[in-house]
């Protein structure tokens, strides 16, 4: 693994770490408890990608003569598959996890997420932008991009997305997990750029946002009146 790599992973494991000292910092500021997560984060996240961005610059400069690189036009079409297929990939292992292994649906730590990004609504661009770029760099082009050389496909795959799973300390959906990291990887292999993954896992993260966070109220209202109509119906039936 190159050198630069290595500190990319001191990087983002510092970055992970930073909170057990910055968030006591931000309560003996005053910052209000509810808002310290995602203020903490959106500070953290950013200056990690900042460092990160700067130790690619080898990368960036040699990514023209990297091989099997895919065409732009190439890379577009994979981006928009990659959308469907990390959704797709979701969703059966979701299934997978209901039908299968009796896991129930709904992930604490989307929730936990959730709540950050309601009391901090700056939260969402880490939760929908920083966040990807970082993962696809740290868990697709540093680690399975190592492991790839050496085992190939399938181990690095399920290697890297195990870890990326972990990460998430989301261990009930750990499934879940693997399996999208088992897209992007392919993405990533696939048209040899780490772009590609990163435009399919900031899709995946900003409709997510979207939904729980954006849209959360309206989507409660319209449960309530879908609810109502129900009743009402139901109400009507029984007159008849």
């Amino acid at each position: 693994m190159n050198k630069h790599y290595w500190w990319i992973l001191i990087t983002y494991a510092l970055m992970q770490l930073s909170a057990i000292a910055g968030m006591p910092l931000l309560v003996s500021l005053g910052v209000e408890l509810e808002r310290i997560p995602g203020i903490w984060s959106m500070f953290s996240f950013t200056i990690a990608l900042i460092i990160i961005v700067f130790l690619l610059r080898p990368d960036i400069r040699n990514r023209h003569a990297r091989a099997g690189r895919s065409t732009r036009g190439e890379a577009v079409r994979w981006a928009i598959i990659g959308v469907f297929l990390v959704f797709a990939a979701q969703y059966v292992a979701a299934l997978i996890e209901m039908f299968v292994l009796g896991i129930e649906p709904g992930s604490e730590n989307t929730e936990t997420i959730v709540e950050f990004a309601k009391a901090f609504p700056a939260f969402i661009l880490v939760i929908s932008v920083i966040g990807p770029i970082l993962e696809e760099i740290v868990f697709r082009l540093v680690i399975f991009g190592a492991l790839y050389k050496r085992f190939g496909f399938w181990i690095a795959g399920f290697a890297s997305s195990l870890v990326f799973a972990a990460v998430h300390m989301d261990f009930t959906h750990l499934l879940v997990y693997t399996a999208m990291g088992f897209v992007f990887a392919f993405l990533y292999v696939k048209t040899g750029r780490i772009l590609v993954p990163i435009i399919a896992h900031v899709a995946l993260n900003l409709f997510v946002a979207i939904v729980n966070v954006l849209l959360a109220d309206k989507l409660e209202d319209l449960l309530e009146q879908l609810e109502q109509i129900q009743q009402s119906i139901i109400i009507f039936g029984g007159l008849l």
